[in-house]
């Protein structure tokens, strides 16, 4: 005869079995999905700053104590008067949100993406806040006013010969997030222009870009 006793606990069992099977399929599903849509998210906000075209306007730039620039498309600033020297450079942002800047840090040199980035600690804060809608250009702007510094006197010497050097800018998005670290070259062209070029990007807060 048949123990329905037994039978009837394996088939409680076996329900048992299938519901949690289910259950687990349906939370990885949801986990999936929840990931999914927190990385779309972040992507909606993600920002990426390259230099701008040459065909973007000229932006004209303040920095303290009156001294102003004109920055054109695709190009940098770099001059050096009354012991400052001034750096600026015409930006775009190819990313989905906005880029909010952070800091800056200077090469003496041209850096092609072989050496690794400095710390962010090491990076100079802006004193001011500086936006790139995305989609749009923007700028940076930072000034060596320390003529004690060693990276001032480098630099002034590159203005003043017309040398490449390297400058590396630290952002992020509009809540903080996403931090990113991207390098420009600086490179004379003629007698009295600088161009600036992207040449990498670090991603901080995530997987790397390559």
């Amino acid at each position: 005869m048949a123990d329905w006793s037994t039978i009837s606990s394996l088939a409680t069992g076996a329900g048992t079995l299938v519901l949690a099977v289910a259950t687990f399929a349906s939370v990885r599903s949801s986990n999936r999905s929840g990931r999914i849509a927190e990385t779309a998210l972040r992507e909606q906000r993600r920002p990426v700053l390259v230099h701008s075209r040459l065909d973007d306007p000229v932006q004209k730039i303040a920095f303290a104590g009156g001294h102003w620039v004109r920055a054109e498309g695709g190009h940098a600033v770099v001059e050096h008067e009354d012991g400052i020297v001034y750096l600026a450079l015409s930006l775009r942002n190819v990313g989905a949100g906005i880029g909010v800047l952070h800091g800056w840090f200077v090469w003496p040199d041209q850096q092609l993406g072989v050496q690794e980035h400095s710390p962010p600690e090491e990076f100079r804060m802006l004193t001011r806040d500086l936006l790139v809608p995305p989609g749009d250009i923007g700028l940076w702007q930072g000034a060596l006013r320390d003529s004690d510094e060693e990276i001032h006197g480098a630099i002034a010497r590159n203005a003043a010969e017309r040398q490449s050097f390297s400058i590396d800018l630290l952002y992020g998005d509009q809540v903080g997030e996403q931090r990113w670290i991207s390098r420009f070259a600086v490179a004379a062209v003629g007698d009295d222009q600088w161009l600036g070029s992207v040449v990498r990007h670090w991603n901080l807060d995530g997987s790397a870009p390559r």
